[in-house]
């Protein structure tokens, strides 16, 4: 495993070292030791890496991650795995604001907490907090599923289109055009599986289910006040 040191080391050549390998299907491994809040560390990864991070990292780390496995070790700041369309990322700790927003594909693993808009505009990934996620969680989410194991902030699933929810905790209220909806047996295996993908202990059916009223679709006067 190569290792970086961003005591050392610019990010910019940690970046292009894992560029290198983007379109190729070379499986190499990476270590990145004291990044100290840089940004946009391990972003744009186009190959099928193995990166581990130790230590709290910036803005955007793993944005646009494609096919890699990111692992951090610490904090993480705002949009991190930003439009992540395949590939892992894991964070072992707390995350900042809109944390894998726009993604299209791939898991997002948060161990700990993920503060506001967590999934904001989801296209597709699967998100799984460990802990609670703050306001304005899946704004516009349009596809994929975020599971949340604690709580969720107010204004949940704003404006949702076809995402679905899980929260195990309390939610403090729903935004536009979200409701509650039945939790079946397949919504029940959804969950079990993408809790076992994310390595964490929980009862699937502990958990409940949000997704779109769908009144929001197309613009009729009669449900103005909800936009």
């Amino acid at each position: 495993m190569r290792e970086f040191d961003l005591r050392e080391q610019k990010v910019r050549d940690l970046n292009a070292q894992l560029h290198s390998h983007n379109g190729s299907q070379a499986s190499d491994g990476y270590r990145v030791r004291h990044p100290n809040g840089a940004h946009a560390v391990a972003a744009g990864i186009d190959a099928p890496l193995d990166v581990e991070i130790d230590g709290h990292v910036g803005y955007y780390c793993a944005g646009m991650n494609q096919h890699a496995e990111v692992h951090i070790s610490g904090t993480a700041g705002s949009g991190l795995a930003e439009n992540i369309m395949s590939g892992t990322v894991r964070l072992r700790g707390n995350a900042s604001q809109y944390a894998a927003a726009s993604g299209h594909g791939g898991l997002v693993v948060i161990e700990g907490d993920a503060s506001a808009r967590c999934g904001i505009s989801m296209k597709g990934v699967d998100i799984v907090v460990g802990g609670s996620v703050g306001h304005m969680a899946a704004f516009m989410a349009q596809a994929g599923n975020l599971v949340i194991c604690g709580d969720a902030g107010h204004h949940l699933g704003d404006s949702i289109y076809e995402a679905r929810l899980f929260v195990r905790g309390a939610v403090a209220s729903l935004g536009a055009d979200c409701v509650e909806k039945p939790m079946a047996d397949e919504h029940r295996e959804i969950v079990r599986e993408l809790l076992e993908r994310a390595g964490i202990d929980a009862d699937p059916g502990e958990f409940r289910r949000y997704g779109s009223a769908r009144k929001l679709y197309h613009f009729n006067v009669d449900h103005a006040d909800a936009y």
